[in-house]
């Protein structure tokens, strides 16, 4: 049976785990043409076939990889939306102990991953007429969660970059936002903070947060989303501003 005609496409990196699954359930029954991206498997494949959508297998620490993704993602129709969303752990390692494979693992998928995936979406998203690229960050991106050091360095890489980058991303109509939710009833969860009792998000309430951020947020906007709380848009301490020496406040460089 031929594809039924779409009047828009969706990209989600990471679409095999939870949260990437949910949001791939969710842009389905809007009726876009759903693209998950995720590394080759069963599992993988499994849960496009599922959903009705297509599967495509990337690696996002490999550019070119996200490249073709959002290239077949706009071969069924305008690319609308963008989430990346694929992320990774050390396994509560702390800093010491956590091995240089995994560290560069970590910044490859969490890090990495977000830079080619807000690249290889750019020109899709201008041929489109602009939209939403939506990054799933976390709120050890914004807090100093002892837990796994790496990670916690990773996501406020993720939350710098969204932010940087947003207001050059705006004279093409493309809002770059960033949602950062607590923990999440998902694989990555370990075991001792399942065990603990602490409220765990499900992945709909994160999915949920990540579409309502592509129709509504702002650039560079952070929404944080906590168990019990739901979203909320997260406002950053102001850095104390520079006074030359008549007492003035001077532009800050670079800022357009």
């Amino acid at each position: 049976m031929a594809e039924p005609s779409r009047t828009a496409s969706a990209l989600v990196t990471g679409g095999a785990g939870g949260i990437g699954r949910s949001l791939g359930r969710m842009l389905a029954r809007r009726g876009d043409a759903v693209v998950l991206a995720d590394l080759d498997g069963e599992r993988a494949r499994g849960a496009a076939t599922q959903l009705g959508a297509h599967f495509m297998a990337a690696d996002v620490r490999d550019e070119a990889s996200l490249v073709a993704a959002a290239a077949a993602a706009e071969s069924y129709a305008p690319l609308r939306s963008v989430f990346l969303n694929a992320g990774t752990a050390t396994g509560r390692l702390p800093i010491h102990a956590v091995p240089t494979d995994d560290y560069r693992r970590v910044f490859g998928v969490n890090v990495d991953g977000v830079f080619h995936g807000i690249r290889a979406a750019v020109p899709a998203r201008r041929r489109s007429g602009g939209g939403a690229i939506v990054v799933t960050a976390s709120l050890a991106g914004v807090a100093a969660w002892p837990g796994d050091p790496v990670y916690v360095a990773s996501k406020h890489a993720v939350v710098g970059m969204v932010q940087a980058s947003a207001p050059d991303l705006t004279e093409f109509g493309i809002r770059l936002s960033a949602v950062c939710p607590g923990f999440a009833d998902t694989p990555m969860v370990s075991d001792d903070v399942r065990d603990s009792g602490f409220p765990l998000l499900t992945a709909d309430e994160v999915a949920l947060a990540l579409m309502d951020a592509a129709a509504t947020a702002a650039p560079g906007e952070l929404r944080i989303v906590q168990p019990g709380i739901g979203a909320v848009r997260y406002e950053p301490r102001r850095v104390p501003a520079a006074r030359a020496a008549d007492g003035s406040k001077p532009a800050v460089p670079g800022r357009r």
